[in-house]
């Protein structure tokens, strides 16, 4: 146990913090649950959107947030149109006089 007066406000306030950071892993941890059943572009959003946030105060490591966030784009398809092959632009003739 903390001895000292600060060293009982720095448990507190890590009492705190702890408390915090858990309901935000277990947020991003149903987000991620939801956005893989559904495969719906919002959820898959969304979850990386939390995962961006846990990243950036250090409650996961931003190799995680990669990875999730890799793991979300690959069920979202992404639907491009299909490159079609350019056919050869025919030059204007110049009019003879």
């Amino acid at each position: 146990m903390p001895v000292t007066k600060t060293a009982k406000r720095a448990l507190r306030g890590s009492k705190n913090k702890t408390q915090v950071n858990k309901i935000l892993v277990k947020k991003l941890e149903i987000a991620i649950r939801v956005a893989k059943k559904s495969k719906n572009n919002e959820k898959v959003l969304t979850a990386v959107s939390l995962a961006d946030r846990a990243a950036k105060k250090r409650i996961i490591h931003r190799n995680k947030a990669a990875r999730i966030k890799s793991q979300l784009s690959r069920l979202v398809s992404v639907k491009t149109a299909p490159k079609s092959a350019k056919s050869p632009s025919k030059k204007a003739s110049a009019k003879k006089k």
